[in-house]
């Protein structure tokens, strides 16, 4: 048993970390030390990407699709500038009803419009400011695959 445990970490350990930063299925690329990879769910009309770390955590999420999520982000809640795919974009901060919640300080919310009939919904769950930096500056970094959303209209 202790000799198949070894084994498993030490072909985790030779994994090369190109391989571990291969897209998902229409998710964006990810480099290779972030540390990071995609879950993701595709349906007809929209990709869930989710970035996780080792231990299962979430911390990057979008919704690449063909409909306006119409999410209203208000002024007085933008925090941020940044950019996804070439396109600028502000951050903002979650309304939970005012309810200040534990955690929301490092969460962000945007949408994108990338083109006439494609928007991304990119949302961050980070452990604090300093995760939620490198998560904003990682989305800035990132291009979409050219499949993404390929079979919409």
């Amino acid at each position: 048993m202790k000799t198949a445990s070894v084994f498993s970490g030490l072909l985790l350990a030779l994994a090369s970390p190109a391989a571990l930063a291969e897209p998902a299925a229409g998710c964006p690329s990810l480099p290779a030390n972030a540390n990071l990879h995609w879950e993701a769910q595709v349906q007809s009309d929209f990709i869930v990407c989710k970035a996780t770390t080792d231990d299962g955590r979430a911390v990057l999420n979008m919704m690449l699709g063909s409909r306006n999520p119409d999410l209203p982000l208000n002024r007085p809640l933008r925090a941020e500038k940044g950019g996804f795919a070439g396109e600028p974009l502000y951050w903002y901060r979650l309304d939970m009803g005012g309810r200040d919640l534990p955690g929301l300080e490092s969460r962000r919310i945007t949408v994108v419009k990338l083109d006439k009939k494609r928007y991304a919904q990119i949302w961050i769950d980070a452990a604090d400011s300093s995760e939620l930096g490198l998560m904003q500056g990682l989305t800035q970094s990132m291009h979409l695959n050219p499949s993404a959303l390929a079979g919409s209209n």
